[in-house]
């Protein structure tokens, strides 16, 4: 399994999941701009990936902290939480790392500076471990969902890349592979970014799972021709009732999975159920510079005078969605009780 994310001697190692498929390089943040950097550059991308270098981001920034007064640590430490919420808005994860390493802090009021530096890397560490165990819980409850033979169809990537480790819609598939089933995955490329011809299609095939790549306007197609029994996509945001922002391209192959009666399921941590966020309609979506559409390795492939628009993501309406996949177990509609009972339980 692919490490995606590491602290290693005060410093954030993550490859850079714009070289792969072709180049296995990493990039090394010495401070919490270059962790925000990375994030925005799509270095590392995923919700709960970008969740941990977060919480790597906003330790390591506590680090360069050069004072042994509380008061003044606490006051820079907020602004490089600040700083760190702002650098990509559509993910909870990341709003939810950061609140979780500004509760350490906030709860340590007669901690020395240097204690409270050692608490928030020991936290950081601790969101990378337990996102790990999330994901493995998440795939032995979700793999009881697929049978013997089933063809998978993906969007994005969803896997060991886009989280700490294992993944939260290949974590699913792994775990069905690792009960004994065969499971064949089916990737959309993923426009413009080809998420899934880069990312997902190399996880699998370095883990010799079967894949075959389709371009994104093929899905329906293969739905027609009854080549696909189940989609399972991740998640960035999931709203109170069960709304599902997704990267951009989500909403259709959930729609076309409702007309051609194939289950379409979401696998996402609880830390990406934003119940603060009524529907999905609440959800910011981030655009992204045109360039991402207008450009590909660098040059230019569509007229000078032509526009473009990049929305990374959308938002799948719950009634599209038949559960959500979670640590803790599945939620199946009505979402909206099935959440509450969830967090309340949590």
């Amino acid at each position: 399994m692919v490490q995606t994310i590491a602290w290693r001697d005060d410093q954030v190692v993550m490859i850079d999941q714009r070289k792969l498929p072709h180049q296995e390089k990493y990039v090394v943040c010495k401070n919490h701009r270059s962790v925000i950097r990375a994030i925005q550059a799509l270095v590392i991308r995923g919700a709960p990936a970008i969740g941990v270098a977060a919480a790597m981001g906003v330790a390591l920034g506590a680090l360069k902290i050069r004072t042994g007064d509380r008061a003044l640590f606490k006051a820079r430490f907020h602004a490089v939480c600040s700083d760190m919420v702002a650098a990509r808005p559509t993910a909870a994860n990341l709003a939810w790392a950061v609140e979780r390493m500004r509760r350490v802090v906030n709860g340590k009021n007669n901690e020395e500076v240097e204690k409270l530096k050692a608490l928030l890397v020991s936290e950081a560490q601790g969101i990378l471990e337990e996102d790990i165990a999330i994901n493995q819980a998440m795939g032995r409850h979700g793999q009881r969902l697929l049978k013997n033979g089933d063809r998978v169809l993906t969007h994005c990537n969803a896997g060991a890349l886009a989280t700490g480790g294992y993944g939260t819609a290949l974590g699913v598939v792994r775990a069905a592979v690792a009960a004994g089933k065969q499971i064949q995955v089916v990737a959309d490329e993923t426009r413009p970014f080809l998420q899934g011809a880069r990312l997902t299609a190399w996880e699998l095939v370095e883990e010799g799972i079967p894949v075959t790549v389709i371009s994104d306007n093929a899905a329906g197609y293969l739905m027609q021709q009854g080549q696909v029994d189940a989609v399972i996509v991740g998640a960035d945001r999931i709203a109170a009732n069960g709304d599902v922002a997704n990267k951009i391209g989500t909403y259709m192959v959930a729609v076309l999975a409702k007309t051609h009666k194939v289950p379409f399921y979401v696998a996402a941590p609880l830390s990406t159920i934003d119940i603060s966020t009524k529907t999905g309609a609440k959800i910011p979506i981030e655009q992204r510079d045109q360039k991402e559409v207008t450009h590909f390795l660098g040059k230019r492939i569509v007229p000078e005078r032509a526009a473009a628009q990049y929305p990374a993501f959308d938002v799948t309406p719950h009634r599209y969605v038949s559960a959500i996949i979670t640590e803790k177990g599945v939620i199946s509609p009505p979402f909206k009780a099935g959440i509450r009972h969830f967090f309340s339980a949590a």
